[in-house]
């Protein structure tokens, strides 16, 4: 079958389209951005992909046209595609419906951690000789790639709320059927295609009413919107998650000195069943972790071995990722973007780093950011930072000055990536710790800001 995917770039249809490729079919693709890095694996996979969404793509006429959610009406190739009834079908259904529905899926759902809990689910599958699929929204290091079709009965999906195509306005996760799923948090997110945050409790509850009576669902023990989405309706049994005692939490976790949340013991029904030690910091990536020891014990996988892979467990790509170091500044690349994602994070290196500087350089890329949604709450996430530079692209809309003017002496604004690279290396500090903030590529700045600090580590004028 030839499967032609458009919109095949990103992270999600990427990882469509090496799935597709491994079970058998014949795919091509089309993106408006075609560059490295997914431009070259696609191509390793021996995938051909074209520039743009003309019409003429679709000449001969593919055997399925997967449309990915960035597709809008029109485009040359999607009125071509509807003039000429192509069969057409958004990313989540053509997995649903390929792989999936003959899968133990495990899904991963929540405002945060969703790429990183799906990483660790799917390690500790992979540690327990289990080779699950995968489709994960990043890159675990452990793995080397995003996506992979595996070995039946595992596939574990990293579960997005965010809608799923120009034709279908629910969000992806309903389209996948788990039977074991995990609910992480839920927070006022994707303000461009949802009104408020009962909205996304609604999407939640939809997810919730396709999880079987034999399943799990693994939920955070303290959540209000969660506990919000669960009262409208569930049919399943539940386990619920939270560090420190969380009231009615099943699994829980004592962290070990330090407290960044590197070792901790972790109790089921309070008592400890094993411990981990590992390279993660951050309370968040503790709970993280009880999420996802407890789906993986519902597919079968001992708390202890589910520990033992952990203490192994390498990371994500852009998740607190030390991108480098140079004129003894170290530089982490971190995917935060909402303020609950950027106080976490900051609270993780604060306890690793103790009393150390911080600076804390943020890209305001999303769409909810954008629209000044969390202008309110944006300082505040900020707090354990010594210094803030926040970048002001030329489509925000709202004024960023009034949050850098509450962070007083501590805040800065920029408006030029290469400028603010210049300005940050000749501003910090042997020992500091240089954290950007983005969910984007924020135009190179970690390189350019590392070479600078190279060139002024050899030449102090620079």
């Amino acid at each position: 079958m030839h499967v032609h995917i458009l919109g095949i770039c990103g992270t999600f249809m990427g990882g469509i389209a090496a799935i597709a490729k491994a079970a058998g079919h014949r795919v091509t693709g089309s993106d408006r951005n075609v560059y490295p890095p997914m431009s070259t694996q696609l191509a390793a996979l021996g995938i051909d992909v074209v520039e743009g969404f003309d019409a003429a793509q679709l000449e001969p006429a593919p055997d399925v046209v997967v449309v990915g959610n960035v597709m809008t009406r029109g485009a040359p190739a999607i009125e071509a595609l509807l003039e000429r009834q192509i069969p057409f079908e958004s990313g989540p259904e053509w997995l649903a419906r390929e792989v999936l529905r003959d899968r133990w899926v495990l899904a991963v759902a929540g405002t945060h951690g969703k790429t990183s809990t799906t990483s660790m689910l799917a390690w500790i599958l992979e540690f327990a000789g289990l080779s699950p699929g995968f489709l994960i929204g990043g890159v675990p290091h452990d793995f080397g790639i995003s996506a992979r079709l595996g070995e039946r009965p595992f596939f574990v999906i990293e579960a997005d709320e965010y809608d799923t195509a120009f034709f279908d306005k629910r969000a992806k996760f309903v389209h996948y059927r788990p039977r074991t799923v995990i609910l992480n948090n839920l927070e006022f997110d994707h303000a461009d295609i949802y009104a408020d945050v009962a909205a996304i409790e609604k999407q939640f509850h939809h997810l919730v009413r396709t999880v079987p009576a034999s399943g799990l669902i693994v939920h955070h023990a303290t959540d209000p919107h969660l506990a919000t989405a669960l009262q409208m309706g569930c049919w399943t049994p539940r386990e619920a998650f939270g560090r420190d005692g969380a009231p009615q939490a099943r699994w829980s976790a004592r962290l070990a000195t330090p407290v960044d949340g590197s070792q901790f013991e972790v109790l089921f029904a309070d008592a400890v069943v094993a411990s981990v030690r590992w390279t993660q910091i951050g309370g968040h990536n503790v709970d993280n972790a009880l999420a996802a020891i407890a789906a993986a014990r519902h597919a079968g996988v001992p708390p202890e071995v589910a520990c033992a892979a952990l203490s192994e467990f390498r990371g994500i790509k852009r998740r607190m990722e030390l991108r480098g170091h140079a004129a003894g500044v170290r530089v982490y690349d971190d995917f935060a973007h909402h303020p609950t994602a950027v106080a976490t994070t900051l609270e993780g290196l604060r306890r690793r780093v103790g009393g150390e500087r911080i600076v804390a350089v943020l890209e305001p890329r999303s769409a909810t950011m954008k629209r000044g949604v969390h202008k309110y709450t944006l300082a505040g996430s900020l707090a354990l930072a010594d210094e803030v530079w926040f970048y002001v692209p030329p489509d925000l809309g709202w004024d960023a000055g009034a949050v850098v003017r509450s962070l007083g002496s501590r805040g800065h604004l920029a408006s030029d990536v290469d400028a603010l690279a210049h300005e940050l290396a000749q501003r910090l500090r042997p020992g500091d710790h240089a954290l950007i903030m983005s969910n984007g590529g924020f135009g190179g700045l970690h390189g350019k800001l590392l070479a600078a600090l190279e060139a002024r580590a050899v030449n102090p004028l620079c």
